[in-house]
């Protein structure tokens, strides 16, 4: 009797344990990212635009900042041409578009030629070739970034990726609040372009990872020294840039992961963060295919992790708790039954698996529609877990045992490593 009251004591336990830690995370998790209505972007409506005479003439007052856009792209002919068209048919007046061709042997660099010669706007286009080899002691992206720097006349920087589109009224929406309201670092968070069902399956899983780590509230938060930027969208004034000196320092020269760690630098020296939602003005395609979104986040997984070693295997562990375990409750229960024992019985089993698996697909379903991914994905829940699991243990095992990080053709090996082992747990 002893024995099967032991059994059926710790069954109980690790099942009703499993429930209070699974509805504990989701419930904690959608109050800390949940967004808050002062948290986006205040769109202005767009600008009617007529050209007389080849010049731009709008309602608009001249009393405009310059703006530098800076887009580093490397082998972007896939994306190269929506992007850049897609800047030069900002309604805002004052600003110069810059993309910095880093090395690309596919058809960047002609389709950029195209675009100069042939768009309207294309005196705004200026084009920056990166045939050297990459300087020791560099990533590419900062390293094209500040090359971009170099040639930039503007008051305001704005750095953004190739793969991102604009709309018209986005530039002028974001340098108009992020100067009302006196900020130093502007992002904007993107909305994800989600065509294919790995797209869909696995998107959601990132956003929910990156929003644990990083609440956009606190991130918000001057007392708070948590910070991160969207690397899609990046508006940050020309006199803080170089009073912190950028990516030119020589911290900042080698970083995977140079939006989280601008912002971490501009935050600390007690300049002003402000991260918000582009309320669908800025789009970006990430990922073509699965093979391109596990190299992707295989290169950001471990490093962008906030607790080193020790917090990555504590996420190993508790991903598939939090994802698959749910699903997985009632045979659980079956497991412990037995002759000798009777175990959880299937009405407990059912009740506690109702209990896990409500916050769990309400808060998938939600963040779903965040995302306009349909709602019957957020059943693909343990399929992304269960593939994050592996991507995040791929990616501390390369950096763990030196093998370094490839990324757009480029391989990164102790310079990063070192980075991420002493760990910037805020």
């Amino acid at each position: 009797m002893k024995k099967k009251y032991w059994w059926q004591s710790w069954s109980r336990f690790v099942l009703w344990s499993h429930v209070i830690g699974v509805v504990g995370f989701y419930g904690i998790l959608w109050w800390r990212t949940s967004p808050r209505k002062e948290d986006r972007l205040h769109v202005l409506p767009p600008l009617e635009k007529n050209l007389i005479d080849g010049r731009e003439r709008t309602d608009e007052p001249i009393a405009e900042p310059l703006v530098s856009v800076i887009v580093p792209a490397r082998n972007e002919e896939n994306n190269i041409r929506r992007c850049v068209q897609s800047l030069l048919e900002q309604d805002y007046t004052y600003y110069e578009v810059i993309v910095v061709d880093d090395g690309s042997t596919d058809q960047t660099a002609a389709i950029l030629d195209e675009l100069a010669q042939t768009h309207v706007h294309g005196k705004r286009l200026w084009v920056l070739q990166l045939r050297d080899e990459l300087p020791a002691g560099w990533a590419g992206k900062p390293h094209a970034i500040h090359s971009g720097v170099q040639e930039a006349q503007g008051d305001w920087f704005l750095f953004t990726d190739a793969d991102t589109w604009h709309a018209p009224n986005s530039l002028r929406s974001a340098i108009t609040q992020a100067v009302s309201e006196r900020v130093d670092l502007f992002t904007l968070g993107a909305e994800q372009e989600l065509p294919t069902f790995w797209d869909r399956v696995l998107m959601p899983m990132a956003y929910l990872g990156i929003s644990m780590l990083y609440p956009p509230r606190l991130v918000n938060d001057p007392a708070s020294p948590l910070a991160v930027a969207n690397g899609q969208y990046i508006l940050i004034r020309r006199s803080v840039y170089e009073d912190l000196g950028g990516y030119d320092r020589p911290e900042m020269r080698n970083t995977l992961l140079d939006d989280r760690d601008l912002a971490q630098l501009v935050k600390s020296h007690h300049y002003s963060l402000r991260f918000i939602d582009s309320d669908g003005l800025v789009h970006v395609h990430m990922y073509r295919s699965l093979a391109d979104i596990w190299r992707g986040w295989r290169k950001n997984a471990y490093l962008g992790n906030r607790g080193g070693i020790p917090f990555v295997l504590t996420q190993l562990w508790g991903l598939p708790m939090i994802s698959i375990i749910p699903f997985l409750l009632p045979l659980f229960a079956r497991f412990t039954r037995s002759k000798q024992h009777p175990g959880i019985s299937s009405r407990e089993a059912a009740l506690a698996t109702g209990l896990e698996l409500g916050p769990l697909l309400a808060y998938r379903v939600w963040l779903n529609g965040q995302m306009q991914v349909p709602w019957y994905y957020a059943l693909t829940h343990p399929l992304a877990g269960a593939t994050f699991t592996g991507i995040l243990g791929q990616s501390a095992w390369r950096v763990i045992t030196k093998r370094g990080v490839d990324w757009r053709g480029r391989q990164y090996h102790d310079q990063n490593a070192k980075d991420v082992a002493g760990s910037r747990s805020r």
